[in-house]
């Protein structure tokens, strides 16, 4: 039996009954909980970083947050078990650019998941991406359309049996890979201290929160609230209503009040020093 409520979670997720497993009902599952569960940085900003157990994830997920991949991906991973899912966790890498090396510096959790009754593949299931995968993708090299998005997958020459997920020209960045390793959060706590405290990393420089829907991606950093679908649409939110409206509407987000005048100064002071950068 799961140590959270399933059915809770399932109804947070829109998803009105537990399906028996399937590669139908787990690209549902991943589709509603990319739309419903934001990829966000809210706590970290605020100075209070979040912890890996994976049932703490259910419960901030739960209550209405997000998180970034440790904790979206770590709590999907309990959801599929307690569904009956087999789910493998794997060390990850991001590779921000091109013209970086590609290395697994497990600052990313991936999941996959096999052994699905209608599928003979291994499927790649990633709700942990921010501006990525609205579904799950079968585990083979070739190119794949999510709506107006293209990813490819192929073997990565980082390890043996590694994979790469290359992003959409769009993204916010080059590529993901991941080793074949299977392994548990605790593997990832040294980059979770980092990701989440130190001053050069970009979770704790700027504010930030993102989905997917299946049409496009919402971002918001600082006060950019951005819109990438065919054509990409910027508005700066420099009204404080405006901003924390949109937290709400678009992501789901209510900022308890206490916590309103620090995350607004934050994201304030930080698109000023975005515009002075740009002078």
């Amino acid at each position: 039996m799961a140590a959270f409520d399933v059915t809770a979670f399932l109804r947070h997720l829109g998803v009105t009954e537990a399906e028996p497993p399937s590669a139908a009902a787990l690209t549902r599952l991943h589709q509603a909980f990319a739309r419903r569960v934001p990829y966000e940085t809210v706590e970290i900003q605020l100075g209070r970083p979040t912890p890996l157990d994976p049932l703490a994830s259910v419960a901030r997920v739960l209550a209405g947050g997000g998180g970034y991949c440790f904790h979206l991906n770590g709590a999907f991973a309990e959801l599929l078990h307690a569904l009956g899912y087999h789910v493998t966790r794997h060390p990850g890498g991001v590779q921000t650019t091109g013209d970086t090396a590609p290395a697994i510096t497990r600052n990313h959790l991936a999941l996959t998941v096999r052994d699905l009754p209608d599928s003979e593949d291994t499927w790649l299931v990633d709700v942990g991406l921010g501006d990525g995968l609205y579904s799950p993708l079968p585990l083979r090299a070739g190119v794949h359309r999510q709506g107006p998005f293209t990813f490819e997958l192929a073997p990565s020459p980082v390890a043996p049996g590694a994979w790469r997920l290359r992003h959409d020209v769009r993204g916010s960045f080059f590529a993901m890979h991941f080793a074949p390793d299977a392994v548990g959060l605790d593997d990832f706590a040294d980059r979770h201290e980092h990701l989440s405290t130190s001053p050069e990393s970009g979770f704790v420089r700027t504010f930030g929160v993102l989905r997917a829907d299946g049409r496009g991606w919402d971002v918001l950093r600082a006060l950019t609230l951005t819109r990438v679908e065919e054509t990409t649409t910027r508005t700066v939110l420099d009204d404080r209503a405006d901003w924390f409206t949109a937290l709400a509407d678009v992501y789901g987000l209510l900022i308890a009040g206490p916590d309103r005048d620090p995350l607004w100064r934050k994201v304030v002071a930080q698109h000023e020093a975005h515009l002075a950068a740009r002078v």
